[in-house]
């Protein structure tokens, strides 16, 4: 798991062991902290909500949604609402059509968030069947809402620009790239991602 300090640093010291470059990442900017989500429908409508808007925007757009359907959102009622009540709550009619078909899921028992499946490529195809939700998306949701370790968002491109910085690459690494290396960094790719995460952070501080 990569919810606690503990577990992660675990994680950590054997990437370090793996790798040196990860070993040099912390010595120059420290470990990074567990990143928590909310497991459960209302974190992936959080991330639904907050596609293709500023922070400021997703954050107006929740809480309309929360005041109208309460936290975490009533599924049944959200399902009732009309088009136009939650286009009134700042929803495109894009995000109404992904908010119920994750509501329709749930709803249906289709979509078990308490009980996703334990083998990670068959929870994500699981949840890439809610629309509007990709592969990335549910490898973030996987990786903070649950903590599990291997979890791996090679095509998060913040992750690409730092794993190449980290590893002294020429250019950007591809996601199939980033896929194929971070092979020998099982079973703790989560918290590799994290590093990257953390150290992108601390080099964009620094500028």
């Amino acid at each position: 798991m990569v919810r606690t300090t503990e577990s992660l640093n675990h994680s950590l010291d054997a990437l370090a062991a793996a790798e040196p470059a990860f070993a040099r990442t912390m010595k120059s900017h420290g470990r990074p902290e567990p990143r928590l989500s909310e497991p459960g429908v209302a974190t992936l409508m959080r991330t639904i909500v907050g596609q293709q808007v500023s922070v400021a925007a997703a954050r107006s757009m929740w809480a309309k949604l929360e005041a109208a359907f309460g936290d975490p959102p009533d599924l049944e009622r959200l399902l009732a609402a009309s088009d136009e009540e939650l286009r009134a709550l700042g929803q495109s009619r894009q995000k109404t059509g992904y908010l119920r078909s994750l509501a329709s899921l749930v709803r249906s028992g289709e979509l078990d968030l308490a009980n996703l499946p334990a083998d990670d490529d068959e929870a994500i195809e699981l949840l890439t069947r809610i629309k509007g939700i990709g592969r990335w998306s549910a490898e973030i949701y996987l990786l903070f809402a649950e903590g599990r370790d291997d979890v791996w968002p090679a095509g998060d491109l913040a992750v690409q620009i730092e794993l190449g910085r980290m590893l002294g690459l020429d250019s950007k690494p591809t996601e199939k790239y980033l896929r194929d290396l971070a092979e020998a960094w099982r079973p703790h790719r989560g918290a590799a991602a994290v590093l990257a995460w953390h150290s992108y952070n601390k080099v964009g501080t620094a500028l």
